[in-house]
Formats: structure tokens, sequence, C-alpha cells
């Protein structure tokens, strides 16, 4: 599995984190639920995909 590290406020750490804990996830886990549609998206996920699409679509059309 590829990893990606992201920065997160330390107020999005913790809601995170108690999600993660009410829903008997680790907090990997949570994050990658909330990646893969489960439950409500945080902006901040949905801002940092729509991102990386960009940067990935960007790199093809280098390359390409």
């Amino acid at each position: 599995m590829p990893v990606l590290n992201i920065e997160v406020d330390i107020d999005l750490y913790r809601l995170l984190l108690q999600t993660a804990r009410t829903n008997g996830l680790s907090l990997q886990d949570e994050c990658l639920r909330r990646l893969d549609g489960g439950g409500r998206r945080s902006r901040y996920l949905e801002a940092l995909l729509a991102e990386l699409d960009t940067d990935d679509e960007q790199q093809r059309t280098q390359k390409g």
C-alpha cells in the first residue's frame, strides 16, 4: 500500500482520533474509511484529494 503523509492541524487530528475511537477503529482505518466515502467526508480531505488529482494530471501532461 502506498504511504501518504499529510500535515493536519491539531483540531482536525483530535477530531479524527475521537471519531476513530468512537467507531472502534484505528486512526489509519478511520482516515481510509473517510477516503473511501464512508460516512461524512471531511472538507479538508476533499480539498486534499482534489489537489492530488490536479497534481497527477499535471504530471501526466508533462510526461505526455
